[in-house]
């Protein structure tokens, strides 16, 4: 029996378990908090704290039947690598990371868990071990460091609390001016965590790490600790923090959406889709219902893990090729593949009664009926075009156009474990969102206008029609953005960011500290400074040094001299 089944089986029974649990806590509307005490000294105790209420449960449920359907489809996927026994431990211990992170009500413990997080990922992501996967590392886990310094930071502050479990002061944050700076530093570590505007640029680059680790990373792990970490504290935010946070994550969707649609790597389109999806999570939770953020969460996590288990098969059958525009015709040599490629596409759309669509329809329909400014609008419905847009045209560019591959191959659809993989979730995919609806929401009352409730609809058919025109299949074809090309490199360059956070930090300071080195430390500074200083004591030194070593001979001569200018001055 492979290590991979064994864990599969380990995670499966665990998933089930938690989610028959958390229908349990929804129906008899309970929580748990269970203290285990490590250690008594001298009357303090050192316990720690579990809270196991239905949204951990469910939430965990899901990143276990998430993780056990990639560790089955790894086996094959990895097929070649001598380590595979390893990447299965480093997987664990992500997801296990994970687990701590949610159920813990105590900001050690989930310092814990988030600082698990961030180590595993780099383990992750350099996993392949070639330059590049070393400076997206690299890049991770730095960016990742600074939501773990705020962490330490909102620690440190609540010794003056007398205790670092948070949910007892949840109300009392949301009144006390010294306890808003913890909500603050809160809401920083949730956005490097979920890769928000400033610190968008790792999430991409993460993408280096093998297929079935971006499929669990990107879609029920690593990038969705922020969005659960701010739905925990959704409380206690001050209105200002609310604002500048709905703007924020509005702005990362907007970019993330349009930053897809000039994008050619396959996982890069996915891992962008992934940030859009995560600035509407943020958004719709400043707005004021964590529920609906959650919900979009859990849905979300769903149809990601799919499509990049999709993406993974089809890299894996393209002999690692990556780029959209080699990748026409699909439906014909892998028509399996991509018919769970093509429904999780429809449903991060919104395609009627998939799973996307019962939490980002409610999503919008919310935010339309509260009183906001036309920006906020304008940016939310602009986002839902632009996501049916590139979806559409990566729909076109992999499945219908041509295929540019090599004249000689073997594209086939003989990975079963792979499929079967993916097969455990085309069906939550399908039914997950309405069964989630059923479970956990009493029923919202939407009162919208003909227009408001037509919007949508009309947005995501001009999407549509935008990634028909975007998806010209030919190589040959002169892509419309090279018309644009500064405005192109600006928008697919998630407006310069990726050069802010990687050559902002390293190169500059590097060219100024050589052209520093030459100027000033080997020229000016060495000609006025050191050298010049050594020289000048040297040469003096020499001079009293001479005064010391003959002082008779010189009284003697200067007397002299003393003597022969007296009498020349008689005369």
């Amino acid at each position: 029996m492979s290590i991979c089944f064994i864990y599969f089986s380990i995670f499966l029974f665990f998933s089930l378990m938690f989610f028959m649990l958390s229908l349990m806590q929804i129906y008899l509307d309970y929580s748990m908090i269970i203290e285990i005490n490590l250690l008594s000294l001298s009357s303090s105790s050192i316990i720690m704290t579990l809270i196991l209420d239905w949204m951990s449960l469910l939430f965990m449920s899901f990143v276990l039947f998430i993780s056990s359907m990639v560790v089955f489809y790894s086996e094959e996927y990895m097929e070649g690598d001598l380590n595979l026994s390893r990447f299965i431990m480093l997987v664990s211990m992500f997801v296990l990371s994970m687990m701590l992170m949610i159920i813990s009500p105590n900001l050690i413990s989930i310092l814990l868990g988030w600082d698990g997080l961030g180590l595993v990922s780099y383990c992750l992501v350099i996993y392949y071990q070639n330059i590049k996967s070393y400076n997206a590392g690299m890049l991770t886990a730095l960016t990742n460091r600074i939501g773990d310094v705020m962490l330490l930071l909102s620690i440190a502050w609540m010794l003056n609390y007398g205790s670092w479990n948070y949910i007892y002061y949840i109300e009392f944050m949301k009144i006390d001016y010294s306890m808003q700076l913890i909500s603050l530093m809160i809401v920083l570590a949730a956005f490097t965590k979920s890769a928000q505007i400033p610190f968008s640029s790792w999430l991409p680059a993460a993408m280096a790490a093998p297929t079935p680790v971006s499929s669990l990373v990107h879609s029920s792990t690593l990038v969705t600790a922020g969005v659960y970490l701010l739905i925990r504290f959704h409380h206690c935010f001050s209105s200002e923090v609310i604002y500048i946070g709905l703007l924020i994550s509005c702005l990362t969707m907007f970019m993330a959406g349009l930053g897809a649609n000039y994008e050619f790597d396959l996982k890069k389109i996915i891992a962008l889709s992934t940030l859009s999806q995560l600035g509407l999570m943020m958004s719709i939770l400043f707005l004021g219902d964590y529920l609906l953020a959650f919900y979009h969460l859990l849905t979300h996590a769903l149809f990601k893990a799919l499509l990049f288990l999709c993406a993974g098969n089809i890299i894996h059958n393209l002999n690692n090729c990556q780029d959209i525009r080699y990748m026409g015709n699909l439906i014909n040599l892998m028509p399996l593949t991509c018919t769970y490629f093509n429904i999780s596409n429809l449903s991060l759309c919104g395609l009627p009664f998939l799973s996307g669509f019962y939490s980002k329809d409610l999503i919008v329909e919310f935010m339309s009926m509260n009183m906001l400014n036309i920006f906020i609008y304008f940016i939310f419905y602009l986002s839902i075009g632009l996501t049916v847009c590139y979806s559409f045209r990566l729909t076109y560019y992999s499945l219908l156009g041509n295929f540019n591959f090599l004249s000689i191959n073997m594209v086939n659809e003989k990975s079963f474990l792979m499929l079967k993989g993916m097969g455990g979730l085309i069906i939550l995919v399908v039914i997950g969102g309405s069964m989630l609806n059923w479970f956990m929401f009493m029923p919202y009352f939407i009162c919208l206008s003909f227009f408001m409730k037509m919007l949508t609809l009309i947005c995501i058919i001009l999407g549509v029609l935008l990634g028909l025109e975007f998806s010209k299949f030919s190589l040959s074809y002169k892509n419309k953005s090279l018309n644009f090309y500064m405005m192109s490199t600006f928008f697919s360059s998630m407006w310069y960011m990726p050069q802010i956070s990687t050559l902002g930090v390293n190169y500059y300071p590097l060219s100024w500290g050589k052209l520093y080195y030459f100027m000033i430390d080997l020229g000016w500074l060495e000609f006025l400074g050191s050298q010049n200083i050594y020289n000048k004591l040297m040469l003096s030194s020499n001079l009293t040094q001479m005064f010391y070593k003959n002082n008779l001979k010189l009284y003697l001569i200067l007397l002299v001299l003393w003597i022969i200018i007296i009498l020349f001055s008689m005369f």
